[in-house]
């Protein structure tokens, strides 16, 4: 039977979150990412270590709902069940001896710049650094799917992760789970994935399996996957129709989070920073899950120009762009950055506040001493 929800509400608050404002210590992400709670783990990367293509795992933003659940690689099991001809299970060495594919794959979390939206929304205060691109090295979804042999009425296919608690509004412990229609899911870039830059997955980044699906925000790839679940009707979990919506709080109904929106990052130099009069190099990142970037604008001082992009790493992954500025006026300055993608879409200058706070891909502004 499909997972389904608690469906009684209680009259309760969640229990108190542990909190800790500070660089991780060893064992809890790794050095340049700041910790937003330990209970459960929650870091984001500084700016300035978003500098490369690729972003090392030790400094790799951390997004967990509950507790780090405590999996040994070589007794976990991965269950293929519901609507299919043959259910499976699948040991890690099962995993690893099929066909794999490695992509450098750009993952953000959807409440990435919540801490920009007003009124604060309830939830992590992310900045801006819960973003990060890897080279995710895994087996596709589909293979383990063409295994199994789907029903030909499946429309979509659940993903469970083994860690598990209670949130708000609901009665039991529930999993982590999240489900994806079909046609994404047997996606060939869909991936069940077993590394992380070329070394197994860190426990607190969901070893040893995690989903990584492409383009879509940081939820859709469930860490610590222990259940892959094939179903006839739509799913109606808390993290599906709770959570992960933008709810606008108006007359219209509530829609699904999904693709990534566009967006770019300054990340050097770093708000604040004093530079010497002169030429200043301007760098930075920019992002779509709908379609490549084509462009970056930089404002400085509200005068735009335009950034040069370098090629993309992977179809999947962000893009550097730089841009050279004649810095030759000393005092205050503001740098502002905003992408466009293929499709035409563009940063707003302010993002549409949502009551989850997701998906806030206003154009980041610094503010740059020139000395």
């Amino acid at each position: 039977m499909p997972l389904r929800v608690a469906g009684r509400q209680v009259d309760s608050r969640p229990s108190p979150r542990k909190t800790k404002d500070s660089e991780s210590p060893p064992g809890e992400g790794g050095a340049g990412v700041k910790i937003l709670s330990t209970d459960p783990l929650n870091g984001e990367t500084s700016l300035e270590n978003l500098s490369d293509s690729i972003t090392p795992e030790s400094q790799f933003f951390v997004r967990s709902h509950f507790a780090r659940p405590d999996l040994a690689r070589g007794k976990h099991t991965l269950q293929i069940s519901g609507a299919v001809e043959r259910s499976l299970t699948l040991r890690i060495e099962d995993l690893e001896a099929m066909d794999t594919r490695t992509l450098p794959v750009t993952l953000e979390c959807a409440g990435n710049g919540r801490a920009g939206l007003r009124p604060l929304p309830a939830g992590e205060a992310w900045g801006l650094g819960a973003v990060g691109t890897v080279r995710w090295t895994g087996v596709p979804l589909r293979a383990v799917l063409e295994s199994a042999r789907l029903r030909s009425d499946v429309i979509e296919i659940l993903a469970i992760g083994a860690d598990r608690g209670r949130p708000p509004e609901i009665a039991d412990v529930i999993p982590f789970a999240r489900s994806l229609p079909v046609s994404k899911a047997i996606d060939p870039d869909t991936l069940l994935a077993l590394r992380m830059n070329d070394e197994p997955i860190p426990p607190e980044h969901g070893a040893p399996v995690r989903l990584i699906v492409p383009g879509w925000y940081g939820m859709a790839s469930v860490k610590w996957l222990e259940r892959i679940e094939a179903l006839a009707e739509p799913f109606g979990g808390y993290y599906q129709i709770r959570r992960y919506m933008f709810d606008h709080a108006d007359d219209k109904s509530p829609t699904p989070v999904r693709t990534m929106r566009v967006r770019s990052l300054i990340v050097s130099p770093s708000d604040g920073e004093a530079v010497r009069k002169g030429h200043v190099a301007v760098r930075g990142k920019a992002w779509s899950g709908d379609a490549e970037v084509v462009s970056v604008q930089v404002e400085v001082d509200g005068l735009s120009r335009e950034a040069s992009l370098l090629p993309p790493v992977s179809p999947h992954a962000w893009r550097t762009w730089e841009f050279a500025w004649d810095a030759i006026a000393p005092g205050r300055h503001v740098l502002r950055s905003r992408a466009t993608d293929a499709k035409g879409a563009a940063q707003p200058d302010v993002g549409r506040w949502n009551r989850h706070g997701y998906g806030n891909n206003s154009a980041q502004a610094i503010t740059v001493i020139v000395q």
